[in-house]
């Protein structure tokens, strides 16, 4: 089964969760989409689910519009019920690295508002330490981020990280989230103390939020070969 075999059958089986008069929290990457388009048909096969949703980046917000979901904006709604988004990485404790999308403070805004928040992933994603496989994403300010960048540098350095982030760049064009900003990427190796370098990195003036989800996922569903699986903290 394909990497993305396994994303689609989690993210449907993530659909099967969401209840009528549910709030939504939708996550953003390729496999928040599956779990998205999942939902959609859902909804067109029961005739109509009463669900109000949040969406954590506007090409999210855009596909689930095209699919007839009711979108709102994070504020205007009582509490999210349940949230689902991919990961980068699943580590030990439901740890988590986000932000490949580079929709990071987005998402962490609508996860710590939510009451229940599931996250689905191809069988690759799960680590035994965080930092092993994909770079650690920190979203900053766009003024003086090359400053911001020698900072982050140091806090790495204290955390025996040596590799230099790197602004994420496609096309010769610095990446820009929906709010502006621009996104570094560290290349870790090994994160032994992610919430000690998660506070050490918002801490930094101009860092405005980093990818390290912690304590946050309530459960996980992992698509396999042989199905999918539940994993808990």
């Amino acid at each position: 089964m394909s990497a993305d075999d396994q994303k689609r059958i989690a993210g449907a089986a993530a659909a099967d969760l969401v209840e009528d008069g549910m709030v939504v929290g939708l996550g953003t990457g390729s496999t928040a989409v599956w779990f998205v388009k999942a939902l959609g048909a859902r909804i067109l096969a029961s005739g109509g689910l009463n669900l109000t949703c949040v969406s954590t980046s506007k090409a999210t917000a855009d596909l689930a519009m095209s699919l007839g979901m009711k979108i709102a904006e994070l504020g205007e709604t009582r509490t999210i019920d349940l949230t689902v988004d991919g990961a980068d990485e699943i580590g030990p404790g439901l740890s988590l690295i986000k932000g490949a999308g580079a929709a990071l403070l987005r998402e962490k805004l609508v996860w710590e508002a939510s009451a229940r928040c599931v996250v689905i992933a191809d069988a690759s994603k799960q680590m035994q330490v965080l930092g092993t496989k994909y770079p650690l994403p920190i979203e900053v300010e766009t003024y003086g981020h090359k400053t911001t960048a020698n900072r982050i540098c140091d806090v790495l350095a204290e955390f025996d990280i040596g590799t230099a982030p790197r602004l994420r760049v496609t096309d010769g064009i610095p990446v820009r989230t929906d709010g502006g900003n621009l996104i570094y990427d560290a290349v870790c190796g090994r994160i032994e103390e992610p919430a000690a370098l998660g506070a050490a990195l918002k801490s930094l003036t101009g860092v405005v939020e980093h990818g390290l989800f912690l304590d946050l996922a309530d459960r996980a569903l992992i698509g396999t070969d042989d199905g999918v699986i539940t994993v808990e903290p």
